[in-house]
């Protein structure tokens, strides 16, 4: 899969947690930043099941979240 790089910026109190949940998850957080949104576009129907992915550990299920499709 070829991955395309851009600038996000994000607040400090969000990075800050999402530095801890990717901690928490053993990811980066990049890599915790790609499964959130992957997950998101998946429940929203916008990519397909098994499309996208962070490759290692992206079949983790988040707390709360169940796989509808």
């Amino acid at each position: 899969m070829t991955k395309k790089r851009f600038l996000l910026r994000l607040g400090t109190d969000l990075y800050d947690a999402l530095e801890k949940w990717a901690a928490d998850d053993l990811r980066s957080v990049n890599a915790q930043i790609e499964y959130l949104l992957t997950e998101s576009a998946r429940r929203a129907g916008r990519v397909r099941k098994g499309a996208g992915g962070t490759g290692e550990g992206d079949k983790a299920e988040l707390p709360g979240m169940r796989d509808e499709m």
